[in-house]
């Protein structure tokens, strides 16, 4: 029932107030996946980080002014991430981008 498949998972770090044509740049980059058909994608919030040398951005309930780290998460095929790069660096402007090798577990039917 379960198989185990090679794949890439892009992990994108971005700010929550960084924008694309006026949106979050995290849902823009979550669309552009899905109009992309890639297998999935998922944002995370953090609740502290800091990037250079930027000041902590953290969740406390005295700063929740502050701008907390999202990152964007995508599984799919080593051949589909490829393809995707172009577009996701025609929507960032900010932010960083990892790509790593992964294995999946998943049903017959969720596969990149």
């Amino acid at each position: 029932m379960r198989q185990i498949t090679e794949a890439e998972l892009i992990r994108i770090f971005v700010g929550e107030d960084d924008k694309h044509d006026g949106r979050p740049l995290y849902e823009a980059i979550v669309k552009a996946a899905r109009e992309h058909g890639m297998a999935g994608a998922t944002v995370l919030q953090g609740v502290m980080g800091y990037h250079g040398e930027s000041s902590v951005h953290t969740a406390k309930i005295l700063r929740l002014a502050e701008q907390l780290p999202m990152i964007v998460e995508i599984v799919d095929a080593p051949a589909r991430i490829e393809s995707f790069l172009p577009i996701l660096s025609d929507l960032m402007n900010v932010g960083l981008v990892t790509i790593e090798r992964v294995r999946i577990m998943a049903k017959k039917d969720v596969q990149p």
